[in-house]
This record gives structure tokens, sequence and C-alpha cells, in this order.
């Protein structure tokens, strides 16, 4: 993962594996984000649209839209490499309001 610790000061990114039939809870950020599908084929809501994407496709996210990456498949891990436009890009849960940094957390088996 790229974080301030590595010597980042602009964005963060890294990767994350979504096990099959699993999915990434509704959230939000503090700033725009991108995505792209590395592996296998997502389900993704974000605001009032859901759109199915597949390998090579890229998502663009801005700030505070709620969004969530599911993966629809039953035996195919989907790996989505995100990037964040800000060292300081926190995640906030829209089910329960918690608020946390980014690097904080453990994306690889998130």
């Amino acid at each position: 993962m790229v974080t301030p610790e590595s010597g980042a000061t602009a964005f963060l990114n890294g990767f994350t594996n979504i096990p099959p039939g699993g999915a990434i809870p509704l959230h939000y950020h503090n700033c725009e984000e991108s995505v792209l599908i590395v592996a296998g084929t997502a389900f993704v809501e974000a605001g009032d649209e859901a759109f199915p994407a597949d390998a090579g496709d890229v998502t663009w996210l801005p700030a505070g839209l709620p969004h969530r990456f599911i993966n629809p498949s039953k035996s195919d891990v989907l790996r989505i490499f995100w990037t964040y436009a800000s060292v300081d890009a926190t995640r906030t849960l829209t089910d329960s309001g918690k608020t946390a940094p980014i690097f904080s957390e453990n994306q690889e088996t998130s």
C-alpha cells in the first residue's frame, strides 16, 4: 500500500481482494477515488446507480458518494486497485457513520 510512510504526499493506493460472494460495506470518502478492476467481475453500487464492471474497467467516485463493490462470482476472487486523491483519505461506513483513515486499514484482505 502506498501511504505517507512510504513517501506519498498527494495520494494513496493499493489492492483489495473481495472473496467469492463477498462485498465491501456501503461507504463514502472525503476525497475522490478511482478503482480499477484487476481481476474478476464486480457489481458496483454508486449513489443511485448500479452497474457491472469487468477486469480492465475503471471507475471514478467523487467525494461523499456512497458506494460499494460486490463480487457476484461463486468461485472467483474480485481484485481491485484503488487510488485516493489525498493522503488524508478517510472511509465512512454509511450504516454506522464510523470514519477511519484509509491507511489504518488492512486493504489487502478487506
